[in-house]
């Protein structure tokens, strides 16, 4: 059962009091933004994670869904390489795998591998992921947007505006910093 904002508001306070012993003088807004992200995201995996069109699917992997679908017309049919898909997902390539792996059991995804270059794998919607994505987009983004309906639509749009910009300054951040030994290839 998720938490409501009574049930937390004791647990920030304790919390913003700790840091505060811990880290006296240095403001802690980017923690609150940090910790206000994750849970968001958690309240939300809970509430994507719920049947849609009759499916009970993660939301990562209905995104995933959807990324490959979307992409389809524009791979001419291959498939897309995992390592693509870890990118635009913005997630680990061992994630993607797990993800992937879990499309594959139920038999929405198929992966094969490419004619050109054997050493890489093309991921392919099959007619069954094809059409379930068809039969859930509409329920699933009009659930996405319930979420959000407490917020007005100058707000949504200042909330995306300021999301991407954080976003994008950390994936620059992220890109400039050297790779850590373990993520070399």
């Amino acid at each position: 059962m998720p938490l409501t904002q009574t049930d937390l508001d004791p647990h920030v306070e304790r919390l913003q009091a700790g840091l505060g012993d811990l880290v006296d003088g240095i403001e802690p807004t980017g923690f609150e933004i940090v910790r206000l992200l994750r849970a968001i995201g958690n309240q939300y995996a809970q509430e994507a994670a719920g049947a849609s069109g009759g499916v009970t699917m993660s939301g990562p992997r209905w995104h995933l869904l959807l990324r490959l679908f979307v992409e389809e017309g524009r791979d001419g049919g291959h498939g897309l390489p995992p390592g693509y898909l870890s990118r635009c997902q913005a997630v680990s390539k061992n994630t993607i795998s797990v993800l992937l792996r879990g499309l594959e059991k139920h038999g929405w995804v198929e992966r094969t591998l490419d004619s050109e270059d054997r050493r890489v794998f093309r991921i392919r919607l099959t007619p069954s992921g094809r059409e379930l994505v068809r039969k859930t987009a509409p329920a699933r983004l009009a659930h996405l947007n319930d979420m959000v309906e407490d917020l007005s639509s100058e707000e949504r749009g200042e909330l995306l505006r300021l999301l991407t910009k954080l976003y994008r300054s950390l994936a620059a951040r992220s890109a400039a910093r050297p790779a850590a030994v373990g993520d070399r290839p």
